[in-house]
Formats: C-alpha cells, structure tokens, sequence
C-alpha cells in the first residue's frame, strides 16, 4: 500500500483583466514530473523549512488568516505564505510583494532560496491574496500534498506581468490563459474544480463563501466549508 507522506503546499491563481476577460496564469509540467505530469498548473509547489524563516511584510486578511488556521497547525498560516509567494517567483520570476529601500540590503542574511527574490529589492507581501480552497491529494499517488490555494490579482505583482525571464525550468508554456478557456487544456481533477470556485466568486463577489476543503478519510471523500 502506498504510504507517501502528505507535505503541506501552497498555490497561486493569478488573475488579471477580471473586468474584462479574466486570465489566469498557469503552466505545463514535464512529461517526467513524478507528479502530474504534461498537466497545465498553477504555479505552486511544497512548504520548505526556509519560508519560516522569512519575515512577511503583509499577511493576509485576518479572515483569511483564521481559515488557514483551521484544522491545521496554526504556525503554519504564514510560512504557507511565504512558500506560496517564493514558488511564483521560482516557477514564473514574478514578485508578489511591495517595493522597500532596504529589502536587497537584507538578501545576505535570508536563506538561499529566497536571496535571488530580495535582491530584487522588494518584500514578500501577501497583500491582495486571498485563501479560497485546500484540498489533499487522495491516497495512492506517488506524491500527496495538503495544498492551500490563493487568488491574487495581477495588479499587486511587482513589475512586468509578461516577463517570465527569472523563471526556472519547472513549468513550461507559461501564458495567461483566458477563464473560459483554461479547461480545453489538459488540467488535473482538483484544478478543474478550483476553476469553477474561482468562476463563482468571479460572478458573485459578495457571496461571502467559505473555503472548500476536500480530503479523503477511511475511503471516502469529505468535503468541509472552512
């Protein structure tokens, strides 16, 4: 029986033009990825014990702050965070966070991971985001992530939205693809069913709703309103 450890996670819509013809942001995984391979992804990626090891300049707003709370360790509300943040950089070489004079002076003491992110002078910043689902990966898989995802809009990165010079290997094709179109890509079951959350709240910004969580316990799928 598979046994793969569940490793905590973050994931980040990006979203821009929602007045118009929103666009989202995503990219295509290797055909030798381990884990959804040649699947279109939003950028995101696995906690690492250096993102609790870097200060966030702005969190979340505080409802936000409490649902990422919920049924889960609360320390680990910001480094999901900040590992949400430090994978979009990695993935797409773009920043979310605010300028500030003294970020690249800070760079040497950060940990390695996140020394190329300060350099570029700036702070990671949750500023603007919002935690809309969670869900885990179901039993079985090579590779289990208990994975929080974030909506963020393309006004709060900092720089230019189409410049992906800084991004590593890990996705390819990355392009902002327009809402209505995202699902004639090829997408894994749980992007499909974010998509629609995100849709929902497209049309309805007031409805207030709680975040889904979807798990599997004892062989069933659960479902839970955070």
């Amino acid at each position: 029986m598979n046994k793969a450890r569940i490793r905590n996670a973050a994931t980040v819509i990006m979203l821009r033009d929602k007045d118009t013809r929103p666009r989202i942001l995503m990219g295509q995984r290797g055909a030798r990825a381990a884990f959804m391979p040649n699947k279109f992804v939003f950028p995101g990626g696995a906690l690492d014990d250096d993102d609790f090891k870097v200060p966030l300049a702005d969190p979340l707003p505080e409802r936000c702050m409490t649902r990422l709370r919920m049924h889960a360790d609360p320390a680990l509300a910001e480094p999901l965070v900040l590992a949400a943040i430090r994978e979009v950089w990695e993935e797409t070489g773009l920043l979310l966070g605010r300028p500030a004079p003294d970020a690249a002076a800070m760079a040497d003491d950060m940990p390695s991971e996140w020394q190329g992110f300060f350099r570029q002078g700036v702070l990671p910043s949750g500023a603007g985001m919002r935690f809309v689902f969670r869900a885990i990966t179901p039993p079985g898989r090579p590779r289990r992530f208990d994975a929080r995802f974030f909506l963020v809009d393309a006004d709060r990165i900092e720089g230019d939205a189409d410049d992906f010079s800084h991004a590593c290997d890990e996705l390819s094709h990355l392009q902002w693809i327009p809402l209505d179109e995202a699902r004639d890509f090829d997408l894994p079951f749980i992007t499909e069913v974010v998509l629609a959350e995100v849709q929902a709240n497209l049309r309805d910004p007031d409805r207030n709703a709680r975040v889904p969580f979807f798990f599997n316990e004892d062989g069933r799928s659960n479902f839970l309103r955070l």
